[in-house]
């Protein structure tokens, strides 16, 4: 009699131990999701919300910052808009380290952010100073 009390004791440790495992792993939201959250289906337009500097600081956007517009094609290409002239690149997602990286037709160099929140309806990307910028998709 007694090994049964000690087999059911160890089947109620080994639930219990299971249901917590199941709760925390359920219990953190995922904070930057696939890159199927940037193009949607085939293509998505984001819109600069708000700039916040290096020190925490909200920015004030410009007319032109207000006005642009940053569309990512599920093809790797993307176009901006609504500023001073249209640019185009091509970008790509790293999404075990966070990053998304942006090169500019005729440009040299890369800019490379981290990403902080992706969601159905909002990028955050920072860049390596510091400063952050809040996207939301259109």
């Amino acid at each position: 009699m007694r090994n049964s009390k000690d087999w059911l004791k160890q089947i109620q440790y080994t639930l219990a131990a299971l249901v917590m495992v199941v709760l925390v792993s359920c219990s953190g939201k995922e904070e930057v999701g696939s890159t199927s959250l940037i193009t949607g289906a085939s293509s998505k337009t984001w819109k600069t919300d708000k700039s916040i500097d290096a020190t925490g600081d909200k920015e004030k956007l410009t007319d032109q910052e207000e006005n642009e517009a940053l569309q990512f094609f599920a093809d790797g290409r993307f176009s901006t808009s609504g500023g001073a002239a249209l640019q185009t690149g091509t970008w790509t997602f790293d999404q075990a380290a966070k990053t998304l990286s942006l090169q500019f037709e005729g440009a040299a160099t890369q800019e490379v952010f981290n990403v902080t929140k992706l969601t159905e309806d909002e990028m955050r990307l920072k860049a390596p100073d510091g400063s952050e910028m809040v996207l939301s998709s259109k």
